[in-house]
């Protein structure tokens, strides 16, 4: 905080990113930031890559902002279009500072009155043109840049050359990182004991597949056939959800605030949930085909659960065909729940590939 606040208080525009895990705390540290700019007569933008993400972003910070007397914005895509009419007018009059939102933030349509601060959420998942584009909504505005994907400090050199550095590299006092196993396809029947066993008592479970519908050349599970399968056959007493990157927005966002109702035991998703969203409830994470992800993904996913009291747990599920490689990278994820650890892992099992 106080290295971002002696950048915002110099003559010179800020330009950081600020890396920490998944759970460490960046929005709280973002919205001190941005707290800092409205106190000084600016307006100050975060930009998130998702509508859940935006939502659950906007609550959590208006809740804090909005006791300092910050009016807060919400601008996302489903806006109907007189809502969004009147927050774009409210935004241009500069009648509201703190505004959260999706790539609607960078629309023609969208015009600041004074915007001195721009926060880009999940940086990964925008292009440079898109980050650049929100720059230019205001007068030259301090930039922070947000990541949970661990950087290894090589690359980091590399990628972001023109950066200064902050890292947040412990989490939160009183937060229990998840346990992590690998598990062989034959033990599926124990998986699935232990999945009902968290269930039953009143937690949620996640359970990610690599694919939506199955493919003919790849044996993998999908995550359709799989939810119908589980629902009939294995977990008939327990409610299944589907989340995947095939459904509509609002499907999607349906059946994540059912599951935030507890309304929904088990989701089954694909990987469209491994950014930043918050189940308190979630105790266990199941990643079927584990050896098909990258340490840094197993990574993100894995920090979906755990952000409650419950112990939580991660379960790698690895089918009989993986090579002796994979095996070894998911003994990683047994040994160590540190970010940079398993990104610096990752590099070297991989290969930095082609830097240019």
């Amino acid at each position: 905080i106080n290295e971002i606040h002696g950048d915002m208080a110099s003559t010179l525009p800020m330009n950081r990113l600020l890396q920490g895990d998944v759970g460490s705390g960046k929005t709280v540290v973002a919205t001190s930031a941005m707290v800092v700019a409205c106190a000084n007569g600016y307006q100050a933008a975060i930009m998130v890559p998702t509508e859940i993400l935006a939502e659950q972003h906007f609550r959590n910070i208006s809740n804090l902002a909005q006791k300092l007397g910050i009016k807060c914005e919400l601008l996302t895509g489903n806006l109907k279009t007189a809502g969004k009419k009147e927050a774009l007018e409210r935004i241009e009059k500069g009648q509201t500072q703190l505004i959260v939102g999706t790539h609607a933030l960078i629309q023609e349509k969208a015009v600041f009155s004074k915007l001195g601060l721009v926060v880009v959420d999940e940086q990964h998942r925008f292009g440079v043109v898109q980050r650049a584009t929100l720059r230019k909504k205001g007068q030259i505005p301090d930039v922070l840049i947000m990541t949970a994907t661990p950087i290894p400090r090589t690359l980091a050199m590399t990628a972001y050359g023109d950066l200064d550095v902050s890292v947040i590299d412990d989490l939160p006092p009183g937060k229990i990182a998840p346990k992590t196993k690998v598990y062989p396809e034959s033990q599926r029947a124990r998986v699935y004991e232990i999945i009902h066993r968290e269930a039953v008592k009143g937690n949620q479970v996640f359970i990610v597949y690599p694919l939506v519908e199955i493919s003919e050349s790849l044996d993998l599970k999908d995550a359709v056939r799989m939810a119908e399968h589980l629902q009939k056959d294995v977990f008939p007493d327990l409610k299944i959800g589907l989340v995947h990157g095939r459904m509509k927005g609002k499907e999607k966002e349906q059946v994540m605030n059912e599951f935030l109702g507890m309304k929904i035991n088990i989701l089954v998703a694909t990987t469209v949930i491994e950014v930043g969203i918050d189940i308190p409830a979630a105790s266990l994470m199941v990643i079927e085909h584990a050896e098909r992800f990258g340490l840094s993904q197993l990574h993100q996913l894995r920090g979906r659960v755990g952000r409650g009291e419950a112990p939580s747990y991660c379960i790698l599920l690895v089918q009989k065909t993986a090579s002796e490689d994979s095996r070894k990278r998911l003994r990683i994820m047994e040994q160590t729940n540190a970010g940079f650890r398993i990104a610096e892992e990752d590099l070297a099992i991989r290969g930095p590939g082609d830097f240019l």
